[in-house]
């Protein structure tokens, strides 16, 4: 094995026997799974099925929600994030996340995403400058806004805003991206745009998204999670799931039969 299969293969995220609960109702049923350092994994399910759950336990926004509970180990590079010693604002600083509905600050665009650098104590005007410009590059955003960095973010259209909350969320230089149906309110074109940048940050970042759209999970990701009633049913490279699924179940889901 070549240092770069051995670099691929390391594993980033590993769930190991998670169940998880909302009061007294069980989401998650004994979920292990493992992603490798610099792929983007695909969660798929119908709604409801576990899949913003799971995704919500790796950097424990979760623990946002009152009466929760998780039993098993969610392990970011081998340490358990639920350990009582993790630094939550730490973890989430090396675990970014964008959800489904664009929400960017009612402030300019370079606030919007100099904001996680200067909560972490990031001061210095060209630091933050060359911040700002570097994460709106990778978000494919800058070459839109460079010349209104002034202008309130709420004026961008959709796809914009969507990715300038991308843009807020590389700006604090994470090692995993979270991505909770990114494109799920987009037209088709902004949804290309999205679907680009996730390709072309691939390998830089671990990025687990949890998608609707089976013909975006098979473009977009190299590992498919497919859940069904908080159990995980079947977990594979996505060539294979797409086009060899080992669960008549996932097959059914894959080709519309329920859904």
């Amino acid at each position: 094995m070549t240092s770069d299969e051995k670099t691929k293969k390391e594993i980033k995220i590993r769930a190991a026997n998670v169940d998880f609960f909302y009061g007294a109702t069980q989401a998650l049923f004994g979920i292990t799974m493992e992603i490798p350092a610099g792929e983007v994994c695909a969660l798929i399910g119908p709604s409801g099925c576990g899949k913003s759950t799971f995704l919500r336990t790796i950097n424990r926004m979760n623990d946002l929600i009152a009466r929760t509970r998780l039993t098993g180990e969610v392990l970011l590079d081998g340490a358990n994030v639920y350990d009582a010693a993790t630094n939550v604002v730490e973890l989430r600083k090396r675990i970014g996340m964008v959800f489904q509905k664009s929400n960017p600050f009612p402030k300019s665009i370079f606030d919007n995403v100099a904001y996680g650098p200067r909560v972490h104590g990031m001061r210095n005007r060209e630091a933050l400058e060359e911040i700002v410009q570097r994460s709106l590059q990778r978000a494919a955003l800058w070459d839109e806004v460079k010349d209104r960095l002034k202008d309130n973010a709420l004026g961008l259209s959709g796809g914009q805003q969507q990715r300038l909350c991308i843009a807020r969320a590389l700006a604090v230089d994470p090692e995993v991206l979270l991505m909770d149906e990114p494109a799920s309110a987009l037209d088709p074109r902004s949804t290309a745009k999205i679907e680009d940048l996730i390709a072309e940050l691939r390998g830089d970042y671990t990025i687990v998204i949890v998608t609707h759209n089976m013909q975006q999970a098979s473009r977009v990701s190299d590992t498919t999670a497919f859940f069904y009633e908080g159990h995980l049913v079947e977990f594979s490279a996505t060539a294979t799931m797409f086009s060899r699924p080992e669960k008549k179940q996932t097959e059914d889901y894959i080709t519309g039969r329920f859904g």
